[in-house]
């Protein structure tokens, strides 16, 4: 092996390692894992006590909040383990678990950039939806923002999902470029 491989091979080493450094950022959104937890547990403790005397709409609006943060955390362990995988290394702790998800190890990056778009999306709903159940406090702009704003995550979702679409359908298998000469285009 010449120097220039021997260094060319060191290099690409290093780079591979380097995925490595994302590491501490999943780390990270564990934490805010937790800091989310912490939030849930927070909104249940302060209404528990009064549950009785909530009125239909409170009610609701509380539930959905449990239900956003419940949205929310989904998503960040989402992408914890997709982004992990597809970016670090292999679960190999969680391989053989009875508990894994069946969407671990099946998730690209192009689907977990769908799937966090539409997750967004709902919570962005559910937002809207508490705004609605106590429409009186919002005033017409502030309305007209938060359905703006839920709009916009919706086309930029379509968009997203449109744009991964026309590049799989733009795409060449492997095989049938293996085959391809200059003269097979015409």
């Amino acid at each position: 092996m010449s120097t220039r491989e021997k260094l060319e091979d060191t290099f690409e080493s290093i780079l591979f390692a380097s995925r490595w450094l994302m590491a501490p950022f999943y780390l990270g959104l564990v934490v805010a894992l937790l800091a989310l937890m912490a939030e849930f547990i927070k909104t249940i403790v302060e209404v528990v006590p009064q549950i009785v005397e909530l009125s239909e709409a409170a009610a609701v609006v509380w539930v959905l909040t449990l239900i956003d943060l419940s949205l929310a955390a989904n998503l960040l362990l989402m992408v914890i383990f997709s982004g992990y995988e597809n970016f670090v290394s292999r679960m190999s702790v969680s391989a053989e678990h009875p508990d894994r998800p069946t969407w671990m190890g099946k998730i690209d990056f192009s689907s977990m950039k769908l799937k966090l778009i539409a997750s967004i999306v709902a919570i962005s709903a559910i937002e809207l939806l508490k705004a609605f159940m106590s429409i009186r406090t919002y005033s017409d702009r502030d309305l007209m923002w938060l359905v703006g704003i839920h709009m916009t995550f919706i086309v930029s979702g379509v968009l997203l999902a449109l744009m991964d679409w026309i590049t799989e359908r733009g795409e060449v298998p492997e095989t049938r470029r293996e085959h391809e000469t200059p003269a097979s285009h015409h």
